[in-house]
């Protein structure tokens, strides 16, 4: 997504560590093996998840997505970045 790669650099610019395209195993219950993955967008700073969307509006299964995933990967807070409206829009969101 061109977008990421545009926020890829914009991080580097400023000096930002972060991760691309984590991909986190997802258990269930008592199986020994992974039954599915998740990847987030971007983990910055080893703290902040941060998952770019490009659509007309952000809706409440982007909200929940974004939840499940600072579950997942043990994080407090996340930014959705939504690039797809007539402006950007974003929320932050805590766990």
């Amino acid at each position: 997504m061109i977008y990421q790669r545009a926020l890829a650099w914009e991080l580097s610019q400023a000096g930002l560590s972060f991760a691309r395209e984590i991909e986190q195993e997802i258990f269930y219950k008592e199986l020994q093996e992974p039954i599915g993955a998740r990847r987030a967008d971007f983990i910055v700073e080893g703290k902040v998840l941060v998952e770019l969307k490009a659509i007309i509006e952000l809706d409440d299964v982007h909200l929940a997505q974004v939840l499940n995933y600072l579950k997942a990967y043990r994080l407090e807070v996340a930014l959705l970045i939504n690039f797809g409206s007539k402006s950007l829009t974003f929320k932050r969101m805590i766990l």
